[in-house]
């Protein structure tokens, strides 16, 4: 009775020991593939379940090349959600999509894929900002506020400059927060890992900002990611 006693307990324990990705889990690798469709919010994405692009309700031709970037294109969609329930969604309020198995986000008015999927992901997307023309005139700032009032003839609503450049981000996969990718950011990302975090922050300046990346993998490879199996 008691060797059976035993036995059973070492089966318990084996169980609770068992790797995560045995069980209900399965663990993140690059031959991962997201579930074909579109993302509500960030839960979808956890769960890897998003909408299907059959319970979108369009013209667009389902097997289309471009499927995605002419249904997106739209200011709103029309989808029947997991309960079935028909929903009208501005586009600007969606999370992303993914396709052929790979995970894109809506940021900044556009679709930019998730280039490297972790608990800390990074990618790249494009950035407008906008620079006041007046800015540079001998009479802005310097004690001339009519010059930039809405009913001066020098006024011109369109004294501001767009500019546009690719910049970095990192997603935080466990609260779906997006950041900059800055030596700021990734030491606040690596508090989770806090041995991790206290071997980068010793580092000089130099170094934090040189090895970012590196870190950022570290991270990963010490927090894998894991999805349901389903």
């Amino acid at each position: 009775m008691k060797c059976t006693f035993i036995l059973l307990l070492m089966a318990f324990y084996s169980l609770a020991a068992f790797p995560q990705d045995s069980l209900n889990m399965i663990r993140y690798t690059p031959e991962f593939r997201f579930k074909e469709g579109i993302f509500l919010g960030f839960d979808q994405v956890k769960q890897n379940n998003p909408i299907p692009k059959s319970s979108i309700i369009t013209t667009v031709a389902y097997d289309a090349p471009d499927f995605f970037e002419r249904v997106l294109s739209e200011k709103k969609i029309q989808v029947f959600d997991n309960l079935g329930t028909k929903q009208e969604v501005p586009v600007k309020n969606l999370w992303g999509f993914s396709r052929n198995g790979v995970l894109y986000i809506n940021l900044n008015d556009g679709n930019y894929r998730i280039t490297i999927v972790g608990s800390i992901c990074h990618f790249v997307a494009s950035l407008t900002t906008y620079n006041n023309s007046n800015a540079y005139s001998p009479y802005y700032n310097y004690g001339y506020p009519y010059y930039n009032y809405p009913y001066s003839p020098y006024y011109s609503p369109y004294s501001s400059t767009p500019s546009t450049e690719m910049h970095q981000y990192m997603l935080d996969f466990k609260t779906g927060n997006v950041l900059d990718y800055d030596v700021e950011s990734l030491e606040l990302l690596l508090m989770a890992d806090p041995e991790l975090h206290d071997e980068y922050a010793a580092l000089s300046s130099k170094k934090q900002k040189m090895m970012k990346f590196l870190y950022l993998r570290k991270f990963n490879e010490r927090n894998p990611l894991y999805f349901p199996k389903n």
